[in-house]
C-alpha cells in the first residue's frame, strides 16, 4: 500500500510526546511541530520515490535492498534528489530505517547461524511490514553514555545504555534512553540497535528491536526549534526541518517477534558499525545537496551586490564547489567499490568515511563563504517586522538594494542571515560535526577499514630488495 503525504499526515498519532515541557496530542496541527510534519510528508509527493516489485506492487525506492554498484549508485541519487526536493533539508524519513534494516538483514543472518535464533525471519517480517505499509522509521542508536571512561556493565547508573530489565516467553522488556534520534515523533516505527561493542558481561546492552512509537513507556522529548522561533525573520525554517528526541524507554515491551538481538554482545559491534557505513553513505550523499543551499545563496549574493568577478569572492565560491563536490565523488567511489557481504552491496567503508570525515571538518567553510561575500550585514539588518512600519519599509528597500531592487536583496539577506548568521547556523554546525558520526567516529572507521598492506610492501620491497 503506497501513501500518499495527506494519507501519512492523517496516520500519524505518535505516543507520549513532549516540546518545550507540554505534552503535545496532535504533531500534525501543532504550530512549530506540524512543519516538521509536513517536511517528512514531502517524500511522499517525490514524483520518483516508487520502483515495481518482483509481484508488480509498488514500492519505495529507499526499501530496495542494494545487491550492487548500479544500486547504490541510484540509493544515492535519491537521496540528493529528495534532499533537493526538500530545499536542501535531508529527508530522513525512510532512509535511516532502511539504512538499519540492511545492516540487520547481514548481522541477523550471523547471529542465527552462531546460536540457532530467528532473528533474520523478525527482520523480514519487519521489512515486509515497511513494504506493505510504506512505513516511515526512526533509528535510536545513541546512548546517553554516562561516565564514558566506563563499560555499559560498569556505569553506576545502570540506565546509562538502554538494557533489557526482563526476559519471559512473550518478549523482553527494556529501560533506558537515546538521544539525537531524528524525525522520532514523525516515525510510524522505531528501530533500536546498540551504540558500540559489547563484552559477555555487557549482554545485557545488546539488544536491537523495532516498536510503534505510540508504545506505553515510550516518551519522546523534543529538543526546542530554535532555528524557527529564535528567528522571527526565517525562510528556510518555516517551511523545511527536522527534529531530534531525547527518547525515554520506561521499562517498555517488545514482543520477540520484534527482537533483532536480545544478548549476543559479540555481535553488537558489528551492527553499529554496519549501520554506521549505511547510514554515512547516506550522509554523504545528502550533504552534497545542503551543498546547494550554500552555494546558491552564495552565489546569488555576490550577483546582487556586483562582486561575482572579485577574486576574494571567486576562492569562497571555490571552497564550496570543492566540498559538494568531495561528496560527491566520495559517494560514487564508495558505490563503485562497495562489498558484497550476505548478497548485500555494502558502500566501501573507507570512501565512505573519507568523505565524512571531510564534510566533518569542513562544512564550515560554506558558512565562512557565505559570511565572507554576503558581508556583516545579515546579522545588523533590519527584522521582518520593520517592514511593517511603511516609512521603514521605504528606506530599509532604499539603503539595502544594491544590483537589484532592495525587496529582492533584502529576502536575500534574510536567508544569508537564516543559514549564515542565525540559531539554524549553529545548529548546522554541529549537526555537520556530529550527525551520522563524530569527527573521531569517522577517523576511527576509517583506520580499521583502511588496508596499509600495499605500501607496506613497497617499504619491504625498498628495504629487502632480495626478498
Amino acid at each position: 500500500m503506497v501513501r500518499t503525504s495527506s494519507e501519512f499526515l492523517k496516520s500519524l498519532h505518535p505516543g507520549n510526546v513532549y516540546y518545550r515541557g507540554k505534552k503535545i496530542d496532535n504533531v500534525v496541527s501543532h504550530d512549530v511541530l506540524g512543519i516538521g510534519a509536513k517536511h517528512a510528508a514531502k517524500l511522499f509527493d517525490y514524483p520518483d520515490r516508487l520502483f515495481t516489485g518482483n509481484s508488480g506492487e509498488k514500492i519505495s525506492k529507499y526499501f530496495k535492498v542494494p545487491e550492487n554498484t548500479e544500486d547504490l549508485i541510484s540509493r544515492r541519487e535519491l537521496i540528493y534528489n529528495t534532499t533537493n526536493y526538500c530545499n536542501g533539508i535531508f529527508n530522513i524519513s525512510q532512509a535511516i530505517g532502511s539504512d538499519a534494516i540492511f545492516a540487520m538483514k547481514i548481522v541477523s543472518q550471523k547471529i542465527d547461524k552462531k546460536y540457532n535464533t530467528h532473528y533474520y525471519k523478525n527482520v523480514e517480517s519487519l521489512y515486509e511490514r515497511c513494504i506493505k505499509n510504506d512505513l516511515t522509521l526512526a533509528v535510536a542508536q545513541t546512548d546517553t553514555k554516562g561516565d564514558r571512561s566506563k563499560r555499559p556493565e560498569e556505569q553506576d547508573d545502570i540506565d546509562s545504555y538502554l538494557h533489557i530489565t526482563k526476559k519471559d516467553k512473550e518478549g523482553i522488556y527494556v529501560t533506558g534512553a537515546k538521544v539525537h534520534t531524528t524525525q522520532s515523533i514523525y516515525a510510524d516505527e522505531l528501530i533500536v540497535i546498540p551504540y558500540r561493542n559489547m563484552t559477555k558481561k555487557d549482554c545485557d546492552y545488546a539488544v536491537a528491536f523495532s516498536v510503534s512509537t505510540n508504545t506505553p513507556g515510550l516518551r519522546f522529548i523534543v529538543r526546542p526549534i530554535d532555528e524557527l522561533e529564535g528567528n522571527s525573520s526565517s525562510i528556510l525554517s518555516k517551511m523545511d526541518f527536522e527534529v531530534e528526541t531525547t527518547t525515554i524507554f520506561d521499562n517498555v515491551f517488545i514482543p520477540w517477534d520484534h527482537v533483532y538481538m536480545a544478548g549476543e554482545g559479540e555481535f553488537a559491534g558489528e551492527l553499529a558499525n554496519l549501520f554506521a557505513t549505511f547510514h554515512r553513505f547516506t550522509a554523504v550523499s545528502y550533504r552534497a545537496a545542503t551543498a546547494n543551499l550554500y552555494i546558491g545563496i552564495a552565489s546569488m549574493m555576490a550577483e546582487a551586490n556586483g562582486i561575482e568577478n572579485a577574486g576574494h569572492v571567486k576562492n569562497k565560491m571555490l571552497d564550496m564547489i570543492q566540498y559538494k563536490e568531495i561528496m560527491t565523488m566520495s559517494s560514487y567511489t564508495a558505490a563503485m567499490f562497495c562489498e558484497i557481504d550476505s548478497g548485500i552491496a555494502v558502500p566501501n567503508p573507507v570512501y565512505t568515511n573519507i568523505g565524512k570525515l571531510y564534510s566533518n571538518e569542513n562544512f564550515y567553510r560554506l558558512i565562512n563563504g557565505l559570511i565572507e561575500i554576503s558581508g556583516g550585514i545579515i546579522v545588523t539588518m533590519p527584522s521582518v517586522e520593520d517592514l511593517e512600519n511603511r516609512q521603514n519599509q521605504k528606506y530599509i528597500y532604499k539603503y539595502l538594494a544594491s544590483m537589484a531592487p532592495g525587496e529582492y536583496c533584502f529576502n536575500l539577506l534574510r536567508l544569508a542571515k537564516e543559514l549564515a548568521g542565525s540559531n539554524l547556523a549553529g545548529y548546522m554546525l554541529t549537526l555537520m560535526a556530529h550527525a551520522e558520526g563524530s569527527v573521531e567516529a569517522s577517523k576511527i572507521g576509517l583506520l580499521r577499514e583502511y588496508n596499509v598492506n600495499e605500501a607496506r610492501d613497497m617499504i619491504r620491497k625498498i628495504l629487502m630488495p632480495g626478498d
